[in-house]
């Protein structure tokens, strides 16, 4: 399925449909757009045919130097199979053998009263965003002093009830079960919840909560960028888990990897202020400041004095 139509755009930017309307319904594959200056020369040899065509003053002051033959053979050119849509920036007139073109191969043609180079900056941005590769992940999304911490663990491990703790401690929520996430750009993911579970939590034994009418809006947000894992797991003593912090895992989702941590859970342990607190070391660590590495050296350096001290009364 298509995840953007020339419809979407149009209604969008408010564009007016000049003429094509039947192809209103093509797919728009890219996010970049074509600004046809060469072709309107005559030059189609590397005519990205696939991409939104966006014509400004230059294109269509040029068009208006060519011969009615000349003009109409382009603008049939233009209109290939493959293209989505033709726009035209600041109001300009559309040239009648466009319009015909348009028409005849269902090719939408359509007018902002936008400058152009103002007009592509904000359709490329809303076709990246819309194009963007995207996933979905069983878990919770929550802001936790401005990071954006995702849990994930298996079900009934307890993600649900250290989110609503973590809400209670004035945190935010943006998503609970299932969390939306599009890769924006490389190295940046954004969680957003399904619409139609936006703002609630699913505590068993209680049912389903609006967060948003329990503790008011500043307890929720419409999205965050995804930049720490806490992974839940049930407490195995067999298992060795980091106690310094030194060892740092990396999980990928789409092509960006994140910092992942796994929080052993037993009773008696309060996860959501280890998650805080883990959120807040995350913090520290971007500003340079390890904890764990600085434990180390200094180690380091005590074990090495105190084998200086005992090699020089040895001597």
């Amino acid at each position: 399925m298509a995840k953007v139509r020339v419809a979407d755009i149009i209604q969008k930017f408010n564009l007016e449909l000049v003429s094509g309307e039947e192809g209103i319904h093509r797919p728009i594959t890219t996010s970049d757009i074509s600004r046809p200056g060469l072709e309107m020369t005559g030059f189609f040899d590397y005519y990205p045919a696939d991409r939104i065509q966006l014509l400004g003053m230059a294109e269509i002051t040029f068009s208006q130097r060519l011969t009615s033959e000349e003009r109409k053979q382009r603008m049939e050119k233009l209109c290939s199979d493959i293209t989505p849509g033709i726009i035209i920036s600041r109001d300009l007139p559309v040239p009648e053998e466009l319009i015909e073109a348009s028409e005849e191969y269902s090719i939408p043609v359509m007018k902002t009263p936008m400058k152009t180079t103002r007009f592509s900056s904000r359709l490329t941005n809303y076709l990246e965003y819309k194009l963007a590769p995207t996933t979905a992940v069983h878990g919770v999304l929550v802001d936790v002093y401005g990071v954006g911490v995702l849990i994930t663990g298996s079900s009934g491990v307890g993600k649900s009830e250290t989110a609503l703790e973590l809400v209670k401690r004035g945190h935010r929520l943006v998503a609970d079960d299932c969390v939306e996430i599009v890769q924006q750009e490389e190295g940046s993911l954004i969680g957003h919840a399904p619409d139609l579970i936006e703002h609630l939590l699913e505590i068993r034994g209680l049912g389903i909560i609006n967060v948003m009418t329990l503790f008011g809006a500043g307890a929720v947000r419409s999205h965050k960028r995804i930049t720490m894992i806490a992974s839940l797991e049930l407490w195995d003593q067999h298992k060795h888990y980091d106690r310094l912090g030194l060892d740092e895992e990396k999980v990928k989702i789409i092509d960006t990897e994140i910092t992942k941590i796994t929080v052993p859970v037993r009773p008696g342990r309060n996860l959501a202020i280890i998650i805080e607190v883990a959120a807040m070391n995350y913090r520290l660590k971007n500003m340079g400041v390890n904890t764990a590495q600085q434990f180390t050296s200094k180690l380091a350096n005590a074990i090495e004095e105190h084998s200086n001290h005992d090699h020089t009364q040895f001597n």
